[in-house]
């Protein structure tokens, strides 16, 4: 007689031992849970699964999440390849990736290619569900073209290529472009918004007469509106200008600003640092403001804006920048005493624990003590 782990191997299931085998798991319909990443997207991925092993341990079950990290890896040639060390065959999948890491000398480009390689090789090897993990959607700004530029809608290229590859979700953090989901057409899309952690960042604020939040543009226009309603504070917008790619230049700002004197601007990413730069000095100049604080969702890590922001916290009173690390934060950037970073990894496993047991993540409220006390 066979031993039983050999039996049980070879016997031949019916729909009856099938059923009978499914009702006594304690798992989800949707297979049995993997967070993998990609070698950009491995820092998050451990702070995420630490969360979810905690949240576990929470809950009286030892946490042990089935995990892969560095899947992709480069030929001599530059050619990327990814490779699965374990069997993944009937598994629910989320794969995380850094798409901007600037921590390493990848790029984004080559960044998405280890995803969608990724992607193919979980799909090829037996993956029950694909879910993509990318809390900086790389390519959102390029949603449309500029006008009488006859650029391509570059985003749209890329939700393609995720749906090609085999994907089945994609979960994401504050995408600049809001209406992103359409791109990616049948593939369900949980873009998670900031204003439950922004409100929370903010709240000691609430009510305050002297105290206004500022829009940088037109785009942050509705945050600023919902932010503003659950702190019952005054809202301002900003007219942005372009002349030229990565210049900002501030026409005027529209807002009541008698009697205020410290500005809460709220963004949905620091990219050269350019339009915050304007916009604080022509608040400070014109409106008399002397203090400033700012959350953004995405910070590039780009030198430009480095210098921008010191030079605003040394003359021009921003007393405290926010930001999360949707993008992995460089050293340099870390260093400010007036920068701090709110860690993503318990918002991303509540998600990945909802939708893994397909259960809806309206309910889901964003507070940055539970983000930042638990991936410590």
């Amino acid at each position: 007689m066979l031993p039983s782990s050999a039996s049980e191997k070879s016997r031949f299931l019916t729909p009856r031992s099938y059923g009978q085998e499914q009702r006594l798991r304690d798992g989800s319909p949707r297979g049995e849970l993997l967070i993998a990443s990609c070698r950009s997207g491995d820092a998050i991925t451990h702070k995420l699964v630490q969360c979810y092993n905690t949240l576990l341990d929470e809950d009286g079950k030892p946490g042990n999440v089935f995990q892969l990290n560095h899947l992709d890896r480069q030929f001599s040639d530059s050619e990327t390849c990814a490779c699965l060390e374990q069997d993944v065959n009937g598994h629910d999948v989320f794969l995380v990736q850094s798409l901007l890491d600037p921590n390493s000398d990848r790029s984004i480009d080559e960044n998405y290619i280890a995803f969608f390689a990724s992607i193919r090789a979980l799909r090829e090897w037996g993956a029950n569900l694909i879910t993509g993990v990318l809390p900086y959607l790389a390519y959102a700004r390029q949603d449309k073209p500029t006008r009488y530029t006859r650029e391509p809608t570059t985003a749209k290229l890329m939700a393609d290529l995720s749906i090609t590859a085999g994907i089945d979700r994609l979960i994401t953090w504050d995408p600049h472009c809001t209406p992103i989901h359409g791109f990616y057409g049948h593939i369900p899309v949980d873009s998670l918004e900031p204003i439950d952690l922004f409100a929370d960042i903010f709240k000691h604020f609430q009510n305050r007469s002297d105290v206004i939040l500022v829009a940088p543009d037109a785009g942050a226009s509705k945050l600023i509106t919902y932010l503003g309603r659950r702190l019952n504070l005054n809202c301002a917008i900003a007219s942005k200008e372009r002349p030229r790619p990565e210049e900002a230049e501030i026409s005027e700002i529209i807002g009541n600003f008698s009697g205020k004197h410290t500005a809460i601007i709220v963004d949905d990413m620091i990219s050269s640092g350019g339009t915050v730069y304007e916009l604080v000095k022509k608040l400070a100049k014109e409106n008399g403001l002397d203090e400033f604080f700012l959350a953004v969702s995405h910070n590039l890590c780009l030198a430009s804006a480095y210098e921008r922001l010191c030079d605003l916290h040394q003359h021009f009173g921003m007393k405290e920048v926010f930001v999360t690390n949707s993008i992995p934060q460089t050293e340099k950037f870390l260093s400010l005493e007036f920068l701090s970073q709110i860690c993503l990894s318990v918002i991303l496993a509540r998600v990945l624990n909802r939708i893994h047991y397909n259960c809806s993540i309206g309910d889901l409220v964003f507070r940055r003590y539970e983000a930042s006390h638990r991936s410590k």
